[in-house]
């Protein structure tokens, strides 16, 4: 008599039993992903920041601007035409923020080569952009797509950027990524 060769239904249901298991405690895992990666992108534009901000402020000090507001010029294109230099504003040798969103914006794209959506406020989420800006006189909030500057929303999710108040006072970053 020939024996035919394969699983038993009872082998079949143990495997398909322990792949369940497996797939129940795996998968928690690979659903907040995207969270985590959004998370990782705050922190991303935050040391980004922080290092365009200490090109910034060494430029300022090469050139005797560290200890007061005013602008900082980046690259010098070398003509006598100084208007084709690439400069920003800065409140004691680092990236100042400004009230109108409009000149945080310029100073964030010339120093950090990105591009950025003007927020009105808060609550606006992010979605012409990867990246949203709103501002006031002594900080800003930067916003990645999808996620609003709002501290208590759902949404929260960002960066914020508080300006340095003098010289002996550095600016302070920090991180909202309870909304990511």
């Amino acid at each position: 008599m020939n024996k035919q060769k394969g699983f038993t239904l009872i082998e079949l249901v143990v495997v398909i039993i322990i792949l369940g298991i497996l797939a129940v405690t795996a998968a928690p895992k690979f659903i907040n992903l995207q969270s985590d990666a959004r998370e990782s992108t705050v922190q991303g534009v935050k040391a980004a920041l922080q290092g365009a901000n200490t090109l910034v402020f060494s430029k300022a000090a090469i050139q005797g601007k560290e200890t007061s507001t005013g602008s900082v010029v980046l690259n010098n294109m070398g003509t006598a035409v100084t208007t084709d230099d690439i400069s920003v504003t800065t409140a004691y040798g680092y990236l100042d923020s400004s009230a109108t969103v409009a000149n945080t914006i310029t100073n964030l794209e010339k120093a950090m080569d990105v591009t950025f959506q003007a927020l009105a406020d808060d609550t606006i989420v992010v979605t012409g952009s990867e990246w949203g800006v709103i501002s006031t006189a002594t900080s800003f909030k930067i916003v990645p797509q999808g996620r609003t500057a709002t501290d208590t929303a759902v949404s929260a999710c960002h960066m914020k950027y508080t300006a340095a108040t003098s010289a002996t006072v550095s600016p302070k970053y920090e991180v909202v990524d309870t909304g990511c």
